[in-house]
């Protein structure tokens, strides 16, 4: 609706500043001559939205002008007392501001929409930790926090995931959590890349500041990179028959980082190829699944896998 769309342009501003209008449009999944009509449409309201033209031009709202919480929907209302990251905020220092801002929220809600808040939390609760997760803080993550938020850069020694140990500067750009698991984006020579927050085995906090990419935005970094970490962390490619009921298994075990052919071969059992980060965590997976899979390819897991057998015989026999 574009009443809907009309606040949302003024909240944009609001939290934003000066914006183009080709960002609007996409924000808003609209085009560009319908986010000029709706600022001509402001305009006219009498909202205080002006157009500045040239290079670092926009649109903004006069600095002064704020608009309050009594244009939000029942529905929008709902969004905002719903999720629970209250374990990722507190490793942040965050949490207890998070409780605050959603007390001031609720405060100041028009009366006839404060009862949706407590339906709403009663019947649906989104919690983004994973089952199990180390109680204790990443390693160095003061060290870490500090570059972050101070634009400093580090000297960091690091673990890939197949056992190499590098060491390098690193200009830390920001701090993602996804699914309990700690990132860091970070530039190294030019170039942007992620480094799981767990594999750093030493950082040292360094008196230099870097420039960040004044055209640098996390969220769309993360979106449009989502695919290619995928494919980075995914690094170990193998092939296993199993039988059919360890599905199950796998889907509980390693959910989205498995194909499978819908075909059974004539035994009955299932062709599953695997994306995981490492051989180690591959041969775990083959140990548990233990005589109801079997390796296919590469030849050399099928290797890793017999001579760990055979030692862990030879161990449990003395």
């Amino acid at each position: 609706m574009r009443a809907d769309r009309l606040l949302s342009i003024i909240m944009l501003l609001q939290a934003r500043g000066r914006m183009t209008t080709q960002r609007l449009a996409a924000e808003l999944g609209v085009s560009r001559r319908t986010i000029l009509r709706d600022i001509d449409a402001l305009s006219f309201a009498g909202v205080p939205v002006y157009a500045e033209g040239g290079h670092g031009g926009g649109i903004a709202l006069d600095e002064n002008y704020r608009t309050t919480l009594t244009g939000l929907q029942d529905r929008e209302v709902r969004s905002l007392f719903v999720a629970n990251h209250a374990q990722v905020l507190d490793e942040v220092g965050l949490g207890e501001a998070a409780k605050s801002t959603l007390l001031k929220l609720l405060a100041v809600l028009p009366a006839s929409q404060q009862p949706s808040v407590e339906h709403i939390r009663q019947r649906l609760l989104i919690d983004s930790a994973w089952w199990w997760r180390d109680a204790q803080p990443p390693p160095f993550w003061d060290q870490l926090q500090q570059a972050v938020y101070d634009d400093r850069c580090i000297q960091a020694v690091y673990e890939r995931p197949n056992g190499e140990t590098i060491e390098r500067v690193l200009e830390p750009y920001s701090l993602i959590a996804k699914s309990s698991l700690w990132y860091l984006l970070a530039q190294h020579q030019g170039e942007l890349h992620t480094y799981r927050v767990a594999r750093f085995q030493h950082i040292t906090l360094l008196d230099a500041h870097f420039q960040r990419r004044k055209d640098f935005d996390l969220n769309t970094y993360w979106q449009t990179h989502l695919q290619e970490f995928k494919e980075a962390v995914s690094e170990y490619r193998f092939t296993l028959r199993l039988q059919p009921d360890r599905l199950s298994f796998i889907r509980r075990l390693v959910p989205g980082r498995y194909q499978v052919d819908e075909v059974p071969d004539a035994e009955g059992w299932l062709t599953v190829r695997f994306d995981l980060e490492s051989m180690d965590l591959a041969k775990m997976l083959v140990f548990g699944l233990g005589q109801q899979a079997a390796i296919v390819e590469p030849p050399e897991l099928k290797d890793a896998v017999l001579s760990v057998a055979r030692e862990i015989i030879d161990r449990q026999q003395h």
